[in-house]
């Protein structure tokens, strides 16, 4: 691996799809079937508080421990894998302009050695940067350009996830950013739509969201803010007084009150089985997670010449909130969807996977399509 993201965009070795969050970590195995692919693993275990944290693994010896132990239950005899770092404070998304007429080497030095420090938060020795060529545009003086994607993170996050991988005996093929993976694992989907339409996917994992803007399959804009499903049910726990927890299944089992019985509901019981305080507190969140969704729409379109939102596309744990994408849908005016990864790759499995897990499942998918054997 060294100490870039090599290979972020070339095929790897064949083992396994591992995502790391700061709640679980899942593991996914896929076969190529004719041509399509079939799910012949999917393993998870909890991750205890403290050992990763915003992104950032806090202790690699425990983390590589659990890693193991979910591959011995599943009977994984592996020795690579590809893992993704969550979009945030530590990773770069960026795509830039520079002349069409540099040959590879040229580009390589200019991308690596010249442009990627005047995109970066931290210092250029402090970062691990890959690129991948894009399409050729015109710019407006009428000179040939070729857009070229970006991507770094901090070398500290990136040796962290190579450390601890290697406690737990694998040798990392491919680290990329999160939503990559989740944007493979939808491409199909995301074939629907022109290259004139963008489409917002809203990744509502554990402890934050991550907001892409994607044209095309290729992300144009990226932001992380910090609500999660934690957050709500925090929010849902002091509503109802009871002790705070990690455990957000209860939020799997829950609706968002349809437009009509949002101020009036509920004398007792919500469809979501919870008071009128309860609902009102995670109304609240979700209110103001809408919020941050709407100003980062907004400042993708101020950014200048940028395509019309034409979609919300819901994935991640938080997902699976029943009328989710109804409620975005109302405060957004714009059709929102909940993502169906298993639907969205045609994949077959060996055993039915309930629509609350499902739309929690398209990084580790799309992981472990980098690795499929």
């Amino acid at each position: 691996m060294g100490s870039t993201l090599q290979g972020l965009f070339s095929k790897t070795n064949k083992g396994v799809g591992v995502e790391l969050t700061p709640d679980r970590i899942n593991v996914a195995r896929l076969k190529k079937k004719g041509q399509g692919f079939q799910l012949m693993t999917l393993a998870s275990a909890e991750v205890p508080e403290g050992i990763f944290q915003e992104g950032q693994i806090v202790d690699s010896g425990a983390m590589a421990e659990i890693i193991q132990s979910v591959l011995s239950e599943s009977k994984l005899k592996v020795k690579h894998a590809a893992t993704a770092i969550p979009s945030g404070r530590d990773t770069v998304t960026r795509i830039i302009p520079v002349p069409a007429e540099l040959d590879d080497r040229e580009l390589s030095e200019m991308v690596l050695n010249q442009e990627a420090g005047l995109y970066l938060p931290f210092p250029r020795e402090e970062a691990d940067v890959d690129y991948q060529k894009l399409g050729l545009f015109v710019d407006e003086d009428g000179i040939e350009k070729v857009q070229v994607l970006l991507v770094a993170t901090r070398k500290e996050v990136t040796n962290s996830y190579i450390d601890t991988f290697q406690q737990a005996g694998l040798s990392i093929d491919i680290i990329e950013i999160s939503s990559f993976s989740l944007i493979r694992t939808i491409r199909p989907q995301l074939r629907q739509y022109t290259p004139q339409e963008a489409v917002a996917l809203i990744d509502i994992q554990f402890e934050s969201t991550e907001i892409s803007i994607a044209v095309d399959g290729v992300p144009q804009f990226s932001r992380t803010v910090p609500i999660g499903t934690f957050q709500i049910q925090t929010a849902l726990s002091r509503a109802m007084n009871l002790p705070p927890t990690r455990n957000t299944d209860l939020l799997q089992g829950m609706s968002v009150p349809d437009s009509g019985s949002m101020d009036n509901s509920i004398g007792s019981t919500s469809k979501m089985g919870g008071t009128n305080p309860a609902t009102a507190a995670m109304l609240r969140v979700l209110g103001e997670l809408a919020d941050e969704l709407r100003r980062s729409i907004d400042f993708y379109h101020n950014q200048g010449e940028n395509m019309e939102v034409a979609q919300l596309l819901l994935a991640g744990p938080g997902a699976a909130i029943g009328q989710l994408d109804e409620f975005f849908s109302q405060r957004l005016s714009l059709p929102a969807t909940q993502v169906d990864p298993i639907a969205a790759l045609s994949l077959e499995v060996a055993q039915e996977i309930p629509p609350a897990q499902r739309a929690g499942l398209g990084v580790v998918l799309g992981l472990g399509l980098r690795e499929a054997w």
